[in-house]
This record gives structure tokens, sequence and C-alpha cells, in this order.
């Protein structure tokens, strides 16, 4: 079960303005699940996404992108579970373009306007057939309150659905934000297999709207890591129908209320994936500071947070701490100067300095490491001693079940 994450309620999620979300049980690839999610979109929305850096990304993101190009005026999304399709070469391009003529044809719009995602199995490619017959029963079952089925429609090694909502109001109007996102492994995102999309019925320009969704990335998806695997489908998009009836740019004086709270759900969305982490037991931050800049200490936060030596540490509670500090000098900072660099590790309100003066810190015991990696959320705080540069990255520990999740993953 996932680290203090508790999945949200049907009613706990409003639905957004414009947006209408239906599911099915297409088969996909197994039987009696929902793995088929069509998301319809008022006229007069925008869209924009940040998309994985992995050379071999799927079909449909290359269509994700180039659609978006052409446009922002997206009127609906296609999302499937099971299969990839990545991988596949031509014939899997063939696949996206055909579900998104036949949601097309569907909905009436033109197949530009529709954003495919896939996610599952990678090198097989999609059962185009099954998807088109199954898009009939998802229009079918479009509802404003489809958020919480959508959730559950677009996981696959999941153990719960991720989703989060929230509300403000601006200029005398209430704005809504809902999101959702799915991931448990193959989790670290270099964007901009993890998915996420958040919508809002505020109107937001489509050139400002693709600056906040690389913003928002930056502060979130971007921040996680499970197993240091970057996913060949991993896709953000950030949707702005206008239909709350009020506009907000960046001039306008709540501009930075909306902005803050559209990174806070997505931050939310990002956590919960790593909480859900494939076998995970406990929730790490990684708040790296001290450094000359942001991309250092980012580096620094990754090292740490992808060796399987640090996670694997973690799940048994044992303070071989020494394993971050490797990981601090394998990082990339070639002038480090490790005699500056001090590590804490706290947890329930207990912090204990673990090193300082490139060695272990004189008033240090092991069992008080020990006592604090027993907590199900952990901190660890690094001090470059080299700038005032910092962030935070999350991440998790690994266990046996990670292993045993995905030596069966396509059982």
């Amino acid at each position: 079960m996932p680290v203090n994450y508790t999945p949200s309620t049907p009613d706990q999620l409003h639905a957004v303005g414009g947006v209408r979300l239906g599911v099915a049980e297409a088969e996909v690839r197994k039987k009696n699940r929902k793995d088929l999610t069509l998301i319809e979109l008022a006229p007069g929305s925008v869209a924009a996404g940040v998309f994985t850096q992995n050379r071999f990304c799927a079909a449909p993101v290359t269509l994700c992108r180039s659609h978006l190009a052409t446009g922002k005026d997206i009127r609906a999304l296609v999302i499937n579970t099971g299969i990839a399709n990545a991988g596949t070469g031509e014939p899997g391009m063939q696949a996206a373009q055909a579900t998104c003529d036949a949601v097309a044809k569907l909905l009436g719009i033109e197949a530009r306007q529709v954003l495919p995602f896939s996610t599952g199995v990678i090198l097989e490619l999609l059962p185009t057939d099954r998807v088109i017959a199954g898009l009939p029963k998802a229009q079918a079952n479009l509802k404003a309150a489809g958020w919480h089925d959508a959730a559950q429609g677009i996981m696959t090694t999941d153990t719960v659905h991720k989703a989060a909502s929230r509300q403000l109001e601006i200029a005398g109007k209430t704005v809504t934000i809902t999101g959702i996102s799915k991931g448990a492994g193959m989790i670290r995102p270099n964007m901009a297999t993890m998915l996420g999309f958040l919508a809002t019925d505020a109107g937001i320009p489509a050139a400002l709207l693709e600056k906040l969704v690389k913003e928002a990335a930056d502060q979130s998806f971007n921040c996680i890591t499970v197993d240091g695997d970057t996913s060949t489908n991993d896709s953000f998009i950030m949707i702005a129908t206008g239909a709350a009836g009020v506009s907000v740019d960046e001039k306008h004086a709540q501009w930075n209320e909306l902005k803050s709270t559209l990174i806070g759900v997505a931050r939310e969305l990002a956590q919960a994936i790593v909480r859900d982490g494939e076998g995970a037991t406990k929730f790490i931050s990684i708040q790296v500071g001290g450094g000359k800049n942001t991309e250092e200490c980012r580096m620094v936060g990754y090292a740490i947070g992808h060796s399987p030596l640090v996670k694997t540490a973690f799940f048994a509670s044992d303070p071989n701490l020494g394993r971050i500090q490797a990981a601090i000098g394998y990082a990339g900072i070639s002038d480090l100067d490790v005699s500056k660099t001090r590590i804490w590790l706290s947890s329930n309100g207990e912090e204990a300095l673990v090193s300082e003066h490139g060695g272990r810190a004189a008033g240090y015991e092991e069992a008080t490491g020990s006592r604090i990696m027993k907590a199900a959320e952990i901190t660890i705080r690094i001090d470059l001693g080299r700038g005032n540069a910092e962030t935070t990255i999350w991440s998790c520990d690994f266990s046996y079940d990670y292993v045993k999740i995905n030596a069966d993953y396509r059982s």
C-alpha cells in the first residue's frame, strides 16, 4: 500500500467546467479492467504539454507533440493502459493516428485536435481494433463528474488511483482545478511509465499556459524518482477551458494565487506517484542546499534518490549512511570540497547531524540513525557549502516487492 496516501473519493474531486470524462473496458491487454479513457474538452479550450526526453519515445508522444504544434485548440484526449505502443516503429504511428481518427469521427472534430496517450508494456503494438471498438462505450459514459473513474482508468501497476482537486475564488467567480496522475515504476521524468493530466476552468492564454506547464513540471514531476528509469511515454498535460467565465494572465492581481494552486496540485499528484512507488514502504524527501546553482543541487538529489544502495539501506532501516556520501561524491560536481558538506537525517521531529568536515559527525550514533530510519517519512538534508541554491527531490526505498512486481510485470 502507498506510504501515507489516502486516495480521493468521488465527492472530493470537483468537476471542471468544459471537461467531460468517460471510461470503458476495452480489453486492451486484460479483461475486466478499466483501460480506456476519453476526455472531451469544450470549444475554446487550450492545452499545453511536456513529454519524455527518451529517444525511444512512444508513437502517441510523437503524435501529441505534432498535434500541439498545429494549434492549442485541443478538443479531446484518449488514454489507454496495458500497451504502451512504444518501440513499435511505423505501425505504432499508424495505430496512434487511427485512434485519433476514430475519436475525431466520434466527436465531430479534427484528428489534429485529439491527443493520444498510451501506457503499459513496451515493444507491443496497440490493438487498434479493440481501442476503436471501446470508444463508443467511453463516449456514452462521458460526464463532468468522471474524474474518479478516469483516475482508475489510467492505472497500470499503481496500487491506488491518484487525483487531487482545489477551488479558489477569482474576481467573484469559483475557479476549479482538478487533476489525475498514474505511475509507480519507471519513474524519473526528464520532461519536460508516468502520466499527468491537470485541468482548470479558468481562462489562460495559450502562450502563458505553455510556459506554466513547464514551470509546474520542473517543480513537481521533474522532482520525483522511484527507480531512475525514464519511461518512453512520460507526459504531463495542462488544460484551461475558460468555462468559469474569468480569464487570468500574468498582469492579473490573482495570477500568482492561481499559479501557486496549479503547481501545488501538480506537486501533490507527483508525490502520490512516489508514495505508491512499486513496493515502497518509505517516502524520502531529499533537501539539497548550499549549491552554486539549482542544477547541481538537483544532480546531488537525484544521485541519492536513484542509488539502489541508499534505497535498500532505508528499506532495512540500516544506517549505512556512507552510501549517501558516496552518492554525493559521484553526482558530477567536479570541484566539490567535501570538507564543507554536511548531512542530516530527520523524521518525526527528531534530527541528527550525520556527517560534517568530510567525515562522521562527532556526536552521531548509529542507534539514532536507525531509529530515525524506521519512520515512514524521512528527510535527508544536505548542505554543499558552496552557495545559496537549493532544491528538493522526492524518492522512496527499494523493497523485495519492487523486484517481484517488475519480474511479473507481463504475466
